[in-house]
């Protein structure tokens, strides 16, 4: 699908903007919602059916450019330079709506090379090429689609409720979230220098919970992720003569064994901490001990010195392994870590976190606002805190039918999660949480 007929597929939502009517009162913003809602689906289902990867969110960011600057947003687009000069589809709207703060909302923007295996009538069946070149499906497997639509009808809300707040929004559209270096390039693109430094930022992520509620953690709430590549040098030989070389492939092999025992033995037990090698590759053929074997790792944590003690185990390990198995010295491994593909933690604001959950508590009532944990999955969003000196927030929501919520947990079998080819939220009640949340935490925020 085009991104002409992507806007074409949401027009009834834009031709109502600027005819959003408000009552007074408490229901002005659930009024805007139910007044939006139809549209926003449409809007919803054609950014679900046509997901584009990290890097290549040219239609996707045109769309979400378009809506803003229907909604009297002043819209800047191609926001964001990757290390490799590349410029990124990052997108900017700016709404000044007199004296007083600046919020930045952030939505992220791009897709999973995932295969849909949802079985709705509008999931994706788009195919990409993966950076490896491989032939990948393509799916808005982990929300980002609600995330989006969530923007466009918050955008419009608070065109509606002007009267209501003051100061400055800065809506942003981040790309590559799930490489997790879009928020990276736009800050390299001088963001704040350009558009004004915020006084705070917010954010949410769908999640596989009840649609119509929400969660607030206060503090650590998504992990650092630190990617590492690990390549064991060896010498090659015949596969029948193992004498004459120095075989990689059993090297890497214990590499992966040893590597459990940085977390298990070097990390203090109350701290969380992952180390994962996701890919490994070495070799031609049967007979042929090659000489090197590829890894790549991911490792998770919360705290800096944790990262630093697990970069330092994954060195030690890689050399101390090379040297039992008397690779030469001009053959010890090369561990490089790929401070592009890494992110640092995200540590919600706590004070800000407190605001929020109260905000929530008042609109939603207290039984739709839910506790979870911190989760060692990673999220570049915390790069716009820069490094915490500006007040930030990461919030979920909930996205699935509560019926089957109700079901899983009494069977005891989880829902798909994102990143899943199942991952299928509810739209209608998860879209009008998200933007009746946001909006209202906008309103209280701006003033």
């Amino acid at each position: 699908m085009q991104i002409g007929q992507r806007i074409a597929a949401c027009g009834i939502v834009l031709a109502a903007v600027a005819g959003l009517t408000t009552t007074a009162g408490a229901q002005e913003v659930p009024a805007l919602v139910d007044q939006q809602l139809p549209g926003l689906l449409t809007t919803y289902k054609s950014i679900h059916a046509a997901p584009e990867l990290s890097h290549h969110e040219a239609q996707t960011s045109a769309l979400l450019a378009e809506e803003l600057r229907k909604a009297g947003y002043s819209v800047t687009e191609r926001i964001g330079k990757y290390p490799d000069g590349s410029q990124a589809y990052g997108v900017v709207g700016i709404l000044k709506n007199g004296a007083g703060p600046t919020l930045l909302i952030r939505t992220d923007l791009d897709a999973l090379p995932v295969t849909e295996d949802t079985g709705l009538p509008y999931a994706s069946t788009v195919r990409s090429k993966n950076p490896a070149g491989q032939d990948v499906g393509v799916m808005h497997a982990c929300g980002h689609d609600i995330h989006i639509t969530t923007m466009i009808g918050v955008a419009r809300n608070m065109v509606a409720l002007k009267s209501q707040w003051h100061g400055t929004l800065m809506l942003i559209g981040q790309p590559s979230e799930e490489t997790i270096d879009g928020a990276k390039a736009m800050m390299a693109d001088h963001l704040y220098e350009r558009f004004g430094r915020p006084d705070m930022a917010i954010a949410l992520h769908d999640s596989n919970f009840a649609a119509g509620k929400v969660s607030v953690v206060s503090g650590p709430a998504l992990a650092s992720s630190t990617s590492i590549d690990v390549i064991m040098r060896g010498v090659g030989s015949h596969g029948a003569a193992p004498e004459a070389g120095k075989d990689p492939i059993v090297m890497a092999s214990e590499f992966v064994v040893a590597l459990q025992t940085i977390v298990s033995r070097s990390i203090p037990p109350d701290q969380p901490a992952v180390v994962t090698v996701g890919d490994i590759h070495g070799g031609t053929k049967r007979n042929i001990i090659p000489s090197e074997v590829k890894m790549e790792l991911t490792t998770r944590c919360y705290s800096e010195a944790v990262r630093q003690t697990i970069i330092a185990g994954v060195n030690r390990t890689a050399k101390g392994i090379a040297i039992a198995g008397g690779v030469p010295e001009d053959r010890m491994p090369i561990v490089k870590v790929l401070d592009d593909e890494s992110t640092p933690a995200t540590i919600n604001d706590v004070e800000l976190s407190a605001r929020l959950q109260k905000i929530f508590v008042a609109k939603l009532g207290a039984e739709n606002v839910i506790d979870r944990q911190a989760i060692m999955g990673s999220e570049d969003f915390g790069i716009f805190s820069m490094d915490h000196k500006i007040p930030a927030v990461i919030f979920w929501l909930g996205a699935y039918d509560p019926k089957k919520v109700a079901e899983s947990e009494r069977i005891g079998v989880a829902l798909p999660s994102p990143h899943s080819p199942f991952f299928a939220p509810l739209p209608e009640p998860t879209l009008r949480t998200g933007v009746t949340v946001m909006t209202d935490a906008a309103l209280a925020l701006l003033q």
